[in-house]
């Protein structure tokens, strides 16, 4: 007997992209974890710490919803600048539908309101999402919300919480219905498209903007260089730590190694955690001057080196 002679119905599946833009730190990264319900994408206070667009990806009631964290949009200064700013542009024009993240203790100061500008170029439909919200009154939140919604046509604004996930389920639901039927696009077991050696690398540098993030400039890069598995159901991990200049390789390594050692340890750790096997980390580091220069880091990287 088939369901509709049962007289159930079954939902049609529907997937789709969501880019997420907006300013640097205004929380992507922490947005997209939380939704994904896994780590996909770094954390830090440094600003510019997503540098290419990363796929975050969740399954929500019959929707498979494919999340796009985009670079910070900012002024840029240099080629890489250029190159992330590209990527997050790019991203959002990818996308089927584009979330506009807000940081509401910032509001639409700079950055956010050259977004707006920009965003009025973009044919997708955008809906606004106001993060920290619990830091704000909500008068000033309304008052927010209707400033944004003045410049732009959203089609729907929230208000969240990514640190604590106010709001968030609401969001879901919203981005489930919102997006197209079709079949869905990976797997259902799988939360990212980024190959496990690239996300390796990047928790590491992470980590190393987690402890260094006064000291060192946001442009430390971390390549995954080999990826052992040992018969003991272990994995040998070795990654180079790439700097521009020697007074930051002091910076990175601490006094007799102190830092680099505890930059390994924490990287180790959330590493044997999310492959579920013991894990040896060796971190090398290394200058290559003007690696921001160097084509083949920005293949590495996803990013357009002719910015």
């Amino acid at each position: 007997m088939t369901d509709a002679e049962n007289g159930a119905e079954t939902a049609a599946t529907r997937s789709g992209f969501v880019a997420l833009i907006g300013p640097t730190n205004a929380g992507k990264s922490t947005l997209v974890n939380r939704l994904v319900g896994a780590k996909v994408s770094i954390v830090s206070h440094k600003v510019q710490t997503t540098r290419a667009t990363l796929r975050g990806i969740a399954i929500h009631d019959n929707a498979q919803i494919v999340f796009m964290d985009t670079p910070g949009i900012f002024k840029p200064r240099r080629r890489l600048d250029r190159a992330m700013v590209l990527a997050a542009w790019s991203g959002a024009r990818d996308a089927d539908l584009i979330m506009l993240l807000v940081d509401a203790e910032r509001g639409l100061k700079g950055d956010a309101e050259a977004i707006l500008e920009g965003l009025k170029e973009v044919r997708q439909p955008k809906i606004l999402v106001l993060n920290k919200i619990d830091r704000v009154r909500h008068e000033d939140l309304l008052k927010l919300a209707a400033a944004a919604n003045e410049a732009i046509g959203f089609e729907q604004t929230f208000m969240i919480s990514a640190t604590n996930g106010s709001g968030c389920d609401d969001l879901m639901d919203y981005l489930a219905k919102a997006l197209p039927e079709g079949p869905w696009y990976y797997p259902e077991d799988q939360i990212s498209d980024l190959p496990m050696r690239q996300l390796a690398a990047e928790i590491t540098r992470e980590k190393l903007f987690l402890r260094l993030h006064q000291e060192l400039p946001y442009s430390a890069h971390v390549e995954t260089e080999k990826w052992e598995e040992r018969k003991d159901g272990s994995v040998r991990i070795e990654q180079v730590v790439y700097l521009e200049r020697d007074s930051q390789k002091k910076i990175a390594l601490g006094k007799g190694g102190e830092a680099i050692k505890s930059i390994s340890m924490a990287a180790r750790k959330e590493l044997s955690e999310i492959l579920e096997q013991k894990v040896h980390l060796f971190l090398f580091v290394k200058v290559r001057e003007n690696w921001g220069d160097d084509p083949e880091r920005y293949r590495e990287m996803g990013l357009d080196y002719s910015q």
